[in-house]
């Protein structure tokens, strides 16, 4: 059976409860189709030791701020998940669970959702699916003769699963950098290997001034001023109290790129090699766009191109919450508010 609403927005996480927050404000019929059977979104799946680079005030959705969780100045990710469940039933969010989004497709007036569970029919759809579920591995020669375990940041959980073992991360962005520490600092013995020499921010550079950054980027976009540019070149990696300790103590010295991997390990450009139990590839992630593939929507590097968060070429449809190029800091907790609410002024604009 086929159900009919105004708008469906893909996603339970914070992107699809801000674009909820936002519709129910406005009136909007809608519902959120979510895959995961409970509440959190990417949130519940991260490794035990994250924290927040901002205090609770800094990471709060619309509407609703973060409460500060006792004996924390950053949040854990726990603490995040208990806020997005709190959130969804303060707000009466019309979330559905359990339900897998397989194909979006044009159908006259309307957009057709198909979910494991049937139909949808909406008049504009928000995806807000992420990336946490496209984790990236990169093409790197020897990789499937490889006889140890390989992992990427999605199922790493804690240091105790590699007790006795050498393990090489490679990343040099912020899951990387945590994830070394993570290691290093429970005497893991560790490999840390980085595409260029990692790059930190200034030591007193957390979220709140990440917050201004992309405040101030914004800001200048709205008054027709030139692009400031993301935080890119002021470095890669935000150095929390951990980063910060390990990096101090010595033990992040982070060796270049290995040109392979062996049975036993790595190799690099020199012809060195060191034996590793398991590699834990912290190398990103794609935007999770599969469904919207029967819409032909691709442009460059696999993304669909917008104007904001509306889709150039199927204005029924928005992008909430994929970084930068669907609104700045869009892919924050409070970065997200803003184009979430510019995505439902505009949708109540398309139905009207």
């Amino acid at each position: 059976m086929t159900q009919r609403t105004d708008v469906v927005v893909i996603g339970g996480g914070q992107s699809g409860l801000a674009a909820g927050y936002h519709l129910r404000r406005l009136g909007i019929e809608h519902v959120i189709l979510d895959a995961q059977t409970a509440p959190g979104g990417a949130w519940q799946h991260t490794w035990d030791s994250l924290h927040l680079f901002s205090p609770a005030e800094y990471s709060s959705l619309p509407g609703r701020l973060m409460p500060v969780q006792r004996g924390q100045t950053c949040p854990d990710a726990q603490h995040v998940v208990d806020y997005l469940a709190d959130y969804e039933k303060r707000y009466e969010l019309p979330v559905q669970r359990g339900v897998w989004v397989e194909a979006v497709h044009r159908d006259g007036a309307f957009l057709r959702v198909a979910t494991d569970g049937g139909d949808w029919q909406a008049r504009a759809v928000v995806s807000a699916t992420g990336s946490w579920t496209r984790p990236f591995l990169p093409a790197v020669p020897g990789r499937r003769e490889y006889t140890g375990r390989q992992l990427h940041t999605v199922q790493y959980q804690n240091p105790a699963e590699f007790s006795g073992q050498r393990v090489a991360v490679v990343g040099g962005g912020n899951s990387g950098a945590q994830i070394a520490a993570d290691l290093a600092h429970a005497g893991i013995d560790l490999t840390w290997v980085t595409q260029r020499p990692p790059r930190y921010l200034a030591d007193d550079i957390d979220g709140r001034a990440l917050f201004d950054h992309a405040t101030a980027r914004r800001r200048a976009l709205d008054e027709g001023r030139t692009d400031t540019g993301g935080v890119a070149p002021l470095g890669d990696i935000v150095a929390v109290p951990p980063v910060r300790a390990a990096r101090d103590a010595g033990f992040l010295t982070a060796k270049p790129m290995f040109r392979r991997l062996t049975a036993a390990g790595v190799e690099w450009a020199d012809g060195t090699v060191a034996e590793v139990d398991a590699v834990i590839w912290c190398t990103g992630f794609r935007p999770a766009l599969a469904p919207f593939a029967a819409l032909r929507l691709r442009g460059t590097r696999g993304r669909i191109i917008t104007v904001g968060t509306r889709a150039v070429d199927e204005p029924r449809l928005h992008l909430l919450g994929y970084g930068d190029w669907t609104g700045p800091a869009s892919a924050t907790l409070i970065g997200v508010g803003r184009p979430a609410r510019d995505a439902a002024r505009q949708i109540r604009d398309l139905l009207t």
